[in-house]
């Protein structure tokens, strides 16, 4: 007998809103700061891309972090960082930057569009449980030629950041909230399923075209509804450019394209399912805990990583 899978269902759907970070950059929010439970193990999401270098430009200044890990992807221009490690350098288009703040770091982040004013990328915060959250500060680097991709039997292209598909493990690895990382892109007139950890909590965000994440009712894999057609609903409207979609629970999703082709960014991870304490760029478990590092940092100890 072939074991069922459960299609996981949608449990809400959103779209990005506007927001002004740093020196002033525009960017639009997917997630961040009203419910952090919610996302667990992610805390937020971040769009900033621009035809427009007047919205970009005056970047992300030297500012702490402490507690978590912040993920940035780029698909356009470049952004210039350096940080209180020494570190300093350049993510180009298709690179990721994987840093751990850890017990805290200081840092600055520059965007800078190409030739034509673009620019495109994408910031995501992952949490840090308890017992990490002073961890030594550390950074993965990822050059686009070192991400993988994948050609799916369903006609999906992916290039895997993290987790693993059809065998092919991306390269940032050993992850406390064993997180996956896909940049996904389904051509027009596709169904995708894809395998998701039961327990795990998983997310999709439209960066370009239109597609069906709900294209049937969650229900177990191969049973039928009144109708004796798969599924107990019809299709829903087509997610497009900065929708956000957070499923249920469930072991696969199930994605599918009509007339145009989707491109979207599909994350999971594991929940931690501690408390948080968060301000900022700094995030915590208790408001002593939060209080003590905005204290350390006022006082320049707010570094904790060995010399």
């Amino acid at each position: 007998m072939t074991e069922q899978r459960t299609i996981r269902g949608l449990r809400q759907i959103t779209t990005s809103e506007p927001a002004v970070e740093g020196a002033g950059v525009h960017l639009r929010r997917a997630f961040g700061f009203r419910d952090p439970a919610l996302f667990d193990p992610f805390l937020l999401l971040d769009d900033f891309r621009s035809d427009t270098p007047e919205d970009y430009l005056a970047g992300f200044p030297w500012h702490p972090h402490r507690g978590i890990e912040t993920i940035t992807y780029v698909l356009d221009g470049e952004v210039e960082h350096q940080d209180s490690l020494g570190n300093g350098g350049v993510i180009t288009p298709g690179d990721v930057q994987w840093m751990t703040a850890g017990g805290g770091i200081l840092h600055q982040e520059m965007p800078q569009g190409n030739p034509r004013g673009r620019m495109a990328g994408f910031q995501l915060w992952a949490n840090l449980p308890a017992a990490r959250k002073l961890m030594q500060p550390r950074y993965r680097d990822v050059a686009s030629d070192t991400i993988p991709q994948v050609t799916t039997t369903d006609g999906a292209t992916i290039r895997v950041i993290a987790g693993t598909v059809g065998g092919v493990q991306g390269p940032v690895r050993d992850v406390i909230t064993d997180p996956a990382y896909l940049d996904v892109s389904l051509p027009a007139g596709t169904r995708f399923d894809h395998e998701v950890t039961a327990g795990h909590t998983v997310f999709a965000y439209v960066i370009d075209g239109a597609g069906q994440f709900q294209p049937e009712a969650s229900q177990p894999e191969g049973s039928q509804s009144e109708s004796g057609q798969p599924g107990s609903a019809g299709p829903p409207d087509e997610a497009t450019n900065g929708t956000l979609l957070l499923y249920d629970d469930g072991d696969a999703i199930r994605v599918q394209t009509e007339t145009r082709a989707v491109r979207f960014l599909l994350v999971s991870g594991k929940p931690l399912g501690e408390p948080i304490a968060w301000s900022g760029p700094v995030v915590m478990n208790t408001q002593d805990e939060l209080r003590l590092a905005f204290e350390e940092l006022d006082r320049g100890t707010f570094i904790k990583h060995d010399d």
